[in-house]
């Protein structure tokens, strides 16, 4: 049996011009051949992850680029690891919506919504326990925060199978090269000794 996909290209629903510039885009047909059933299989999702890091968190995504029976189907799946007070901090994904389900613990989570008319944004927030479970609209600056004193797990379904991420704060203060501080300045309205701080972090 063959099977023949494309790698990168098809992003759809999302306008294919919203590919990430990260990382190379490869427009071209792979034939795979003698495709098993281990094209669709990903094991490990049992398995924490690393949260020994300064957001205490851990996210491992199973997408099209780690089980190519994703390929173009438009769907993919997180697990979210969470040590105590652990963060998954703002940020987005360009090409998906995402489906959060609370396994374990209890966290507080929320999105932001684009700019309304009168230049304001409305924050959509709850605290989710043991099923409990929440949606992210595509493109929405979201967040999830464990506010228990244990560890707490999550999964997470995503509709595309290249979800894409931009963390806001390493985007916006930990770009190669730097954002012009005279622009972050004038964005944040505050000294420019707080954004050197602040990117320094990053």
């Amino acid at each position: 049996m063959l099977l023949c996909s494309w790698l990168w290209l098809p992003l759809w629903p999302s306008p294919p011009i919203l590919l990430s510039f990260r990382t190379s885009v490869l427009v071209s047909i792979t034939l795979l051949k003698e495709v098993t059933a281990d094209n669709f299989l990903y094991k490990g999702l049992n398995i924490a992850g690393n949260t020994n890091n300064k957001q205490r968190s851990s996210v491992t995504l199973v997408s099209a680029t780690t089980l190519s029976g994703l390929n173009t189907l438009g769907i993919s799946i997180a697990r979210l690891d969470f040590a105590p007070y652990g963060l998954i901090p703002p940020h987005t994904h360009p090409r998906a919506t995402e489906i959060l389900t609370v396994i374990e613990g209890t966290l507080y989570v929320g999105f932001v919504t684009s700019n309304s008319a009168n230049g304001t944004n409305q924050l959509f927030a709850k605290v989710l326990n043991q099923g409990d479970v929440f949606v992210f609209p595509q493109g929405l600056i979201h967040f999830q925060l464990n506010i228990g004193k244990t560890a707490a797990v999550a999964i997470s379904g995503l509709s595309s199978q290249n979800p894409g991420v931009t963390t806001v704060a390493n985007a916006v203060f930990g770009a190669t090269p730097p954002i012009s501080i005279d622009v972050l300045t004038k964005a944040f309205q505050v000294d420019k000794r707080v954004i050197q701080y602040l990117e320094a972090q990053f």
